[in-house]
């Protein structure tokens, strides 16, 4: 496991998948179709609501985006430090992603109200990641 720092917000663009874990490839055939892969960077984004998992795809919003222009929900993943774990050519055993969600999910210190994050960062690599908390460092 390693820890990565996002410096800033990144907003995406979201198609919730109709199911979990069923619906998850078609709901990135629709966005990859809208938003081509090269520019901006891919997303998977997931969490449990009401006992069901729910998983969005995601685009990162570009500052050239008129972000009226495109009908999607847009969701925000925040900035901060992420206990992260690589999974190298993830179609070969997708099943390697939950179980690091697993293991990610299971550490003291992750945000409770985080998501868990698929950074795509290539066709056939992903970064798996979780929110930790914000520890306030200040003394009192």
């Amino acid at each position: 496991m390693d820890k990565i720092v996002l410096e800033e917000d990144i907003v995406v663009y979201c198609i919730t998948a109709t199911s979990f874990p069923e619906g998850v490839l078609a709901a990135h055939q629709k966005l990859h179709a809208v938003f081509p892969v090269g520019e901006r960077r891919f997303f998977g984004i997931s969490r449990p609501e009401n006992g069901v998992i729910v998983y969005k795809a995601a685009a990162e919003v570009l500052e050239k985006d008129k972000v009226e222009q495109f009908n999607y929900e847009t969701l925000m993943i925040k900035k901060g430090n992420y206990r992260c774990m690589t999974i190298l050519n993830f179609m070969e055993d997708e099943q390697r992603i939950g179980k690091a969600f697993g293991e990610l999910i299971s550490s003291p210190d992750i945000d409770r109200d985080g998501y868990c994050i698929e950074y795509y960062y290539n066709d056939k690599d992903v970064k798996c990641m979780v929110r930790l908390q914000d520890h306030d460092l200040q003394e009192r």
